[in-house]
């Protein structure tokens, strides 16, 4: 088998990640491309993949019943929305004094 690449979907288990990859291939009777995705489960030594990041798997020998690949590096982190680090927009009043927006952490 050969290296894949494809997209995490799932990391709620411990040191496994869920990878969806996607392949085309052309239909000969409907002369178009078609889409299919595989999804398969990967050994994630480390814990650092997240939901949304493009991995490279390489294949290895079974690790469980479904586990027959590893996560061999992070291509591309995803971006992760952090709702903490938000600071509203400063609005100017009637009255000339600007006003900042505070957001209470919760």
């Amino acid at each position: 088998m050969k290296p894949v690449v494809g997209m995490v979907v799932s990391n709620k288990m411990q040191k496994s990640v869920v990878v969806a990859v996607d392949r085309l291939f052309h239909h000969k009777t409907y002369n178009r491309y078609v889409k299919r995705t595989s999804k398969f489960m990967a050994h994630d030594e480390t814990n650092e993949c997240n939901i949304g990041d493009r991995v490279r798997l390489d294949p290895s020998r079974p690790l469980s019943k479904r586990k027959n690949w590893v996560v061999a590096e992070i291509l591309r982190k995803a971006k992760v929305y952090n709702p903490l680090s938000f600071t509203a927009p400063s609005t100017t009043v009637a009255d000339g004094n600007t006003k900042t927006a505070t957001i209470p952490a919760s």
